[in-house]
């Protein structure tokens, strides 16, 4: 019986829940993705902020068309830095999630040795 529930526990401390957590790490680093919406800056890089746009008009009206042409290239330009910036952010925040997940999982397995060592350092700071 004793056995049972020290194999029980050896294989949920170190099998089950391990594998849980990764899934919840996995699952926020999506979201991060998603949150970011990072994906669809990238195929949109180009695209005009906003969808801001000025048409041009259907005479020549050399004025009207350089007017136009020009406020559709800032348009582009400001989509292109601003998707720059919020994709960078998007990356470094995935970076952290990462790194943060990965101490996480560190920390789990170490965490029975920790405990141990706490509680000898303690005994000893009790005793002398």
């Amino acid at each position: 019986m004793m056995d049972n529930i020290l194999i029980s526990a050896f294989s949920w401390y170190f099998f089950e829940r391990p594998r849980s957590i990764i899934m919840v790490w996995k699952t926020i680093l999506l979201f991060n993705l998603n949150y970011f919406s990072v994906p669809i800056l990238i195929k949109t890089y180009f695209s005009p902020w906003r969808k801001y746009r000025s048409s041009y008009s259907g005479t020549f009206e050399f004025g009207k068309n350089i007017e136009s042409f020009v406020f559709n290239s800032m348009s582009r330009i400001i989509g292109a830095i601003l998707r720059t910036f919020f994709i960078f952010l998007g990356i470094i925040t995935g970076l952290l999630i990462l790194l943060l997940g990965l101490v996480l999982v560190v920390l789990w397995f170490l965490s029975p040795v920790l405990i141990i060592a706490i509680f000898i350092f303690g005994i000893k700071l009790l005793i002398g």
